[in-house]
């Protein structure tokens, strides 16, 4: 057998530098940590460069090592530590991928979501916990929507802990991300898009917004902190507000962003 990679050694190091925001976005790189991640990056044609394995891992997933053989994907062994130097995991499960940047072109997830017809866009504005923005990407999934698009001074989609939170999904879906969150509602809009805001101090009761909600949406969702400030909401076609009658507060981001998507994908059933 190979001997394995250690810690020091300079691929390793260098693809452990993809930890840092801007050498991903100078490389267009980013780490797939876990297998499930990275059987998704694989199953989606997604562009992994190599994949760094334990040899314990390289036995107990051969089907993994053989998938990423046949796409042209290096199979590296790496030692205990050197694997964990890749991962920001408590248990490192063994194996960590290098892939593409997966983000693209704002105008073509608006465009792919077609001219006519039932689909969903979201739009998330200055999301900044990897944990919410992976949940959001995750749930925009499996709801069934076109596309996501992080705008604002939104989290790194390919940050460790987002790609993580997706569970895969990150694969599933085109994902965009623009400076512009005005923008992107204007772009959404001008692709004929109906852009709902969901918004606490919403003129419209969610559970009475299936008419909105029947044919192409883009829904725009605010800050875990502060929610979707005003001069943002006004820029929506409708302002639409879970109902809430406990007493609590408020839902956290993405239960209101599931609360949301699905119920839209309800009201979008054939």
């Amino acid at each position: 057998m190979t001997t394995p990679l250690t810690a020091g050694n300079a691929r390793v190091k260098e693809a452990r530098k993809l930890s840092r925001r801007s050498v991903r976005a100078e490389r267009r790189l980013f780490l797939v940590d876990g297998p499930k991640a990275v059987g998704a990056a694989l199953a989606a044609g997604a562009g992994v460069r190599e994949v760094f394995a334990t040899p314990t891992a390289t036995d107990r997933y051969d089907d993994l090592a053989a998938a990423a053989r046949r796409s042209g994907a290096a199979w590296t062994l790496v030692d205990d530590r050197a694997l964990a130097s890749l991962s920001d995991a408590v248990t490192p499960p063994g194996v960590v991928g290098v892939c593409d940047l997966v983000d693209v072109p704002l105008e073509s997830v608006l465009s792919d979501a077609g001219p006519s017809g039932a689909s969903t866009v979201v739009i998330c504005a200055d999301v900044r916990d990897p944990g919410n923005a992976g949940t959001i990407i995750r749930t925009a999934d499996a709801a069934g929507a076109a596309a996501v698009v992080l705008a604002g001074h939104s989290v790194d989609p390919h940050n460790a802990k987002t790609v993580r939170a997706t569970v895969g999904s990150l694969f599933h879906l085109p994902v965009a991300l623009t400076a512009d969150v005005a923008g992107a509602v204007a772009a959404a809009q001008a692709a004929g898009l109906l852009v709902l805001a969901a918004d606490g101090a919403g003129e419209t009761d969610l559970f009475d917004a299936d008419p909105l909600l029947g044919g192409r949406v883009a829904w725009l969702f605010g800050n875990e902190a502060w929610g979707l400030p005003a001069e943002l909401a006004e820029l929506a076609d409708h302002r639409v507000r879970i109902p809430i009658r406990g007493a609590a507060e408020s839902l956290n981001l993405a239960t209101a962003a599931a609360v949301c998507l699905f119920a839209g994908a309800r009201a979008q059933r054939p």
